[in-house]
């Protein structure tokens, strides 16, 4: 694995903005990561995950504020071999073998993996020989991954690298993320699979409208959102008298069975109990990252000023 400065944060953003004519990708991003974590980087389309991680590998310059990737510019830690990224949008060569593309990609880096283990590493040893343009979605999501680990990067960025894989190969992709980091490798993922980031990540940044709106583990994004889930069968229940009780924020009814989000789970079990005496089988959760990542969303498009007319 490339050195890296032990004292240096692994991706330090400050102030990051970036405009595209009259919209404003990413407003103000202040973000920093520790050598070693596993980061998830969440956040509905538009909200400006692909537009910062752009600017942190030297794709895209910011309108104001900085990067560093470990002390150094992304130009730089990129010239040097310090970040492996996997893009959506990377395009293979279509008349090399996979082999051949890992190996040329090697050969830009001073101290790459032999091109056998960066292929054994992601999976795709069985695909060496294949011409990329035989590949299917998730074959070539293996063999970016393959090109993302061949400069023995101290830091992996992933721009939705599970997409197009099917489930076995999902967790054999996180399988060898896992052995990876164990080995002290930073990681910032960008996906809209909420399973992926709850299991995998040490730590959930969530944006919407080019701005964070949370960052911790899944468990503090989880409070940050606040409230819990209710579940319960009430006999006789309507859904709008449900939704009356004190606090409720969601409800769902099926076949006499309430499911209700609750900003105080307290106050409103009280009141169902009082409302509804034949409640039964009743559960009380804690909000699941989904919940959280939707209720922070909506709270954050709430807040947004309205644009001038």
């Amino acid at each position: 694995m490339s050195e890296t400065n032990p004292t240096a944060a692994a991706v330090a953003l400050s102030g990051l903005r970036k405009r595209y004519g009259a919209v404003t990708a990413v407003d103000g991003v202040d973000l920093e990561i520790r050598p070693g974590e596993v980061v998830a980087l969440l956040g509905p389309n538009g909200a400006g995950k692909s537009t910062t991680i752009d600017m942190i590998l030297g794709l895209s310059a910011p309108d104001a504020g900085t990067a560093r990737v470990f002390g150094r510019t992304p130009a730089e830690a990129v010239r040097e071999g310090r970040i492996g990224a996997m893009l959506q949008n990377g395009t293979l060569l279509d008349d090399l073998t996979v082999a051949e593309t890992v190996r040329l990609v090697a050969s830009l880096h001073r101290h790459p993996l032999p091109v056998e283990r960066a292929l054994q590493r992601a999976g795709a040893q069985d695909l060496a020989a294949r011409r990329a343009n035989r590949l299917s979605g998730g074959q070539a999501q293996r063999v970016r991954f393959a090109i993302a680990l061949v400069s023995d990067p101290a830091l992996l960025v992933l721009d939705e690298p599970t997409a197009a894989m099917d489930p076995a190969t999902r967790r054999d992709f996180w399988k060898a993320m896992y052995e990876d980091t164990a080995a002290g490798r930073t990681v910032l993922f960008a996906t809209h699979y909420l399973e992926e980031a709850e299991e995998y990540a040490d730590r959930v940044v969530l944006m919407t409208g080019g701005r964070i709106a949370a960052d911790g583990t899944v468990a503090e994004v989880r409070a940050a959102a606040g409230g819990r889930t209710i579940r319960a069968a009430v006999p006789g229940a309507a859904e709008a008298d449900l939704r009356a009780l004190p606090h409720v924020t969601g409800c769902d009814l099926r076949e006499g069975r309430a499911e209700l989000a609750s900003a105080d789970s307290d106050a409103t079990l009280r009141a169902l109990l009082a409302r509804f005496p034949a409640a039964r089988d009743i559960e009380i959760a804690a909000a699941g990252l989904e919940s959280a990542f939707l209720t922070l969303t909506d709270q954050t498009r709430d807040d947004e000023p309205e644009p001038a007319r």
